[in-house]
């Protein structure tokens, strides 16, 4: 493997996954937004940083140049601001601009775009999720990414660009967002203070992003193309997460299940499978 071009790099997937790209002493070629070099994990002397102030609006002439000596594209960036991201007019630029950036990617001779998507794609209401699992995006967010997924896979290969789509599941681990689940309870648990939770009656695919990293690099890495799943095929509850997390401080006492509402479109079960189907053990 030649050089590779990460972008996403200074975000919570994309720093696990520099991390381990390292690991395996591939040299790397980052496009990151202005100003922000200093949150890559790492830095190597063999290091190349492109700058811009928004890579989703660069054209696919300005990608050709960028990847230029480029073997592999892991395309890691997307808008994902908790709260947010989910409905934001926001995704349709990230759409367009993964299409201009494979365009480009395509023009110079890249060998393999692996880009990222979600297990949002998928018609949650199947539970087990497989790649052969029917799309059904409910969302502005998962439907961009469905169809950024269903023009590449279509496209790339036409261009003789190899193609893998990258499913990822529920993550958490250094680097997350404060705002969402684990970091909240380890937050509120380490303060003394209540941690309010629905009934955690739900049953999630939860993993490491280290964990995550290593399976994505191995994939893209691979002769793999098409869709795959990040996950672990296990499934727990969220009240068993808390739980777990909670007995790190000694403090269930803290956990307060039901004092949040039930949102009552979250489905029930959503676990990935890996290509061999295996699914662990659910709790």
């Amino acid at each position: 493997m030649g050089r590779v071009l990460v972008t996403g790099a200074t975000g919570f997937v994309g720093r696990a996954v520099t991390n381990e790209l390292r690991a395996r002493g591939l040299r790397l070629r980052f496009v990151i937004r202005r100003g922000t070099a200093g949150r890559i994990a790492e830095p190597a002397a063999t290091d190349e940083i492109v700058e811009t102030d928004d890579l989703f609006a660069q054209p696919p002439d300005w990608w050709a140049g960028t990847c230029d000596g480029i073997d592999m594209v892991l395309h890691i960036a997307w808008y994902a601001e908790p709260g947010k991201y989910l409905t934001s007019a926001r995704n349709l630029d990230c759409l367009s601009g993964t299409l201009a950036l494979a365009r480009g990617a395509a023009r110079a001779g890249v060998r393999r775009f692996v880009g990222t998507g979600t297990c949002f794609e998928y018609d949650l209401g199947h539970g087990r999720l497989t790649t052969d699992t029917p799309l059904a995006p409910a969302t502005p967010y998962a439907a961009a990414k469905a169809a950024t997924f269903l023009s590449l896979r279509e496209w790339l290969p036409l261009q003789g660009v190899a193609f893998l789509w990258a499913r990822l599941f529920y993550l958490y681990g250094p680097g997350e967002d404060e705002r969402r689940l684990v970091p909240y309870l380890h937050r509120q648990l380490a303060a003394g203070e209540p941690a309010e939770l629905t009934s955690g009656t739900q049953i999630r695919d939860f993993m490491d992003v280290r964990d995550a990293a290593r399976l994505l690099v191995e994939d893209a890495l691979s002769d793999r193309q098409g869709a795959t799943n990040i996950a672990s095929g296990e499934g727990i509850t969220v009240r068993a997460l808390a739980e777990r997390i909670a007995d790190g401080y000694g403090r269930r006492d803290l956990l307060r299940f039901g004092a949040r509402p039930e949102n009552l479109t979250d489905p029930p079960c959503v676990i990935g499978l890996r290509e061999n189907g295996t699914e662990k053990n659910t709790q």
